[in-house]
């Protein structure tokens, strides 16, 4: 009898032991408030790839966003976004019978605001915008890649479902019937992009036919609009699915407009003049900083890609950063997916390529505790047990250039303060009479369109340096927003 109660008493022991180990295990995988599950994301093994139906690029349909659709589920695959990203740029840039991509006969032009851009000179493509977000650098081209140089424009483009629900919304917010901090969210299939265009002269002429061209009515210096041939350099693509209210955020670009930082020699190097470096060595990032209130980088014409895809790695082993996405999986599935597009496209978008997306973990977590999560965790973190997943140092060469980093040296770059699009796009108002937080505010045109059409008698702090000029309240809305942003960056060191 007693022999039996001794293994009655080691039975026990071993199952609390399980017990315990499940427990520390679980924990360990990230069980955290409002139960989301944040571990170190496992991307899918087997290979990442395109699918038929997307072929040929003038049948495109739109991919699956909502009921139905590899997001209405419990449990998402890494490559399940790499999917959508893909299906939606060749969607939105398949030719029309006009000639046009449908993203530009389809979609609202509008500026920083979201008030609508008119044609000019009979064309619908209209280009004044030249500041990058962040510290408002401008990207011009390297002037002995074809003896000229000019500078990169940016277009920003909606479509309806996004721009009602920020009008609706700012109404509400600015008629005191919504407080500034709510949990409103945009609708699935909700849409915008933001699209990078250079004057085709920049380009060297034996490269001219491999980017998808078009009409523009350009802005000159003069502020007179005048007809350019422009080129597509890079776009945005920024869509709300169901289960992701912070938007699946991807991004494309012209192969071959810089090198990729070499992390083994401390480096970057190319051989050959390119559209934004030219040819020789650099080290440091030099390149690609744009000190507060500066008029050019510290060094002009070095512009890099400081991690390839927007997978960070460490300088010192050259291995992958122990972030919040694991990998190789994630960067291989990147890279498998564009080398199936490739072989499959036939148009000059087979000259384009995805850098990669960003997103957030999700997975089996209700619609309200997806927009509290919005709002109250650090959705910019890429530490491990962090929501994002993705490229968690997302940038295009072209838009975000010089704020891939914040840090002043390489060396000091690590799995804490890489820089992604959830940096910037928080959920926090910028304009600091009215703080509060809403996963609305994660689109800056949401933010921008709230105060430009805030009531010039709101009182506080601030009211009396706003009244009805237009130009005076986008000066106080991009002070704001760089205040925000020397906030954020400070936050980072």
């Amino acid at each position: 009898m007693k022999k039996k109660y001794i293994i009655i008493s080691l039975l026990i022991v071993v199952l609390l032991a399980i017990g315990l180990w499940l427990f520390l295990f679980n924990r360990n995988n990230g069980i955290y408030k409002d139960g989301i599950k944040s571990s170190y994301a496992n991307a899918a093994s087997e290979s990442c790839n395109c699918e038929e139906s997307w072929f040929p690029h003038e049948q495109t349909p739109p991919p699956k966003e909502g009921d139905g659709s590899p997001f209405d589920s419990k449990s998402t695959t890494n490559c399940d976004f790499h999917q959508w990203s893909w299906q939606k740029f060749l969607w939105l840039t398949k030719p029309l019978p006009g000639g046009n991509p449908l993203f530009l006969d389809s979609l609202d032009l509008v500026t920083p605001q979201m008030e609508n851009v008119p044609p000019q000179l009979g064309i619908k493509l209209v280009l004044s915008s030249i500041n990058q977000a962040g510290r408002n650098g401008v990207l011009v081209s390297n002037p002995k890649f074809n003896n000229a140089t000019d500078t990169v424009y940016y277009s920003i483009h909606i479509n309806t479902l996004l721009k009602d629900k920020a009008v609706s919304m700012a109404s509400l917010i600015n008629n005191g019937k919504l407080p500034v901090s709510n949990l409103e969210t945009f609708p699935v299939g909700a849409l915008e992009l933001k699209v990078s265009w250079i004057n085709i002269d920049a380009i060297a002429k034996a490269q001219q036919q491999e980017y998808f061209t078009t009409k523009a009515a350009v802005i000159n210096s003069k502020g007179q609009y005048v007809e350019r041939t422009v080129a597509l350099l890079g776009m945005h693509v920024v869509g709300v699915v169901k289960n992701h209210p912070e938007f699946i955020w991807a991004t494309f670009e012209h192969k071959d407009m810089a090198p990729v930082y070499d992390k083994k020699t401390n480096s970057v190097t190319s051989a050959n003049e390119m559209l934004f470096y030219e040819k020789g060595t650099t080290t440091g990032i030099d390149g690609i900083k744009w000190p507060r209130g500066a008029t050019s980088p510290v060094v002009p014409n070095k512009a890099f890609i400081l991690y390839e895809y927007g997978v960070p790695k460490d300088l010192k082993t050259g291995a992958f950063m122990a972030t919040s996405q694991a990998e190789p999986a994630n960067f291989d599935n990147i890279e498998n997916i564009n080398k199936c597009v490739a072989s499959r496209l036939k148009d000059v978008f087979v000259n384009y390529f995805y850098n990669g997306s960003i997103w957030l973990n999700f997975d089996g977590v209700s619609p309200e505790n997806q927009a509290k999560a919005i709002v109250t965790r650090d959705i910019a973190s890429a530490l491990p047990d962090s929501l994002a997943r993705g490229s968690v140092n997302l940038a295009n060469i072209t838009m975000e250039t010089y704020t891939q980093t914040f840090q002043d040296d390489i060396h000091t770059i690590n799995n804490s303060n890489v820089i992604s699009c959830f940096f910037c796009h928080q959920s926090s108002n910028f304009d600091k009479s009215r703080p509060g937080n809403s996963p609305l505010f994660l689109s800056h045109l949401f933010g921008d369109y709230l105060l430009f059409t805030k009531p010039a008698t709101v009182t506080g702090k601030n009211a009396n340096n706003l009244n009805n000029s237009r130009a005076k309240r986008i000066q106080e809305i991009n002070a704001q927003k760089m205040q925000q942003l020397e906030d954020f960056v400070r936050a980072k060191k």
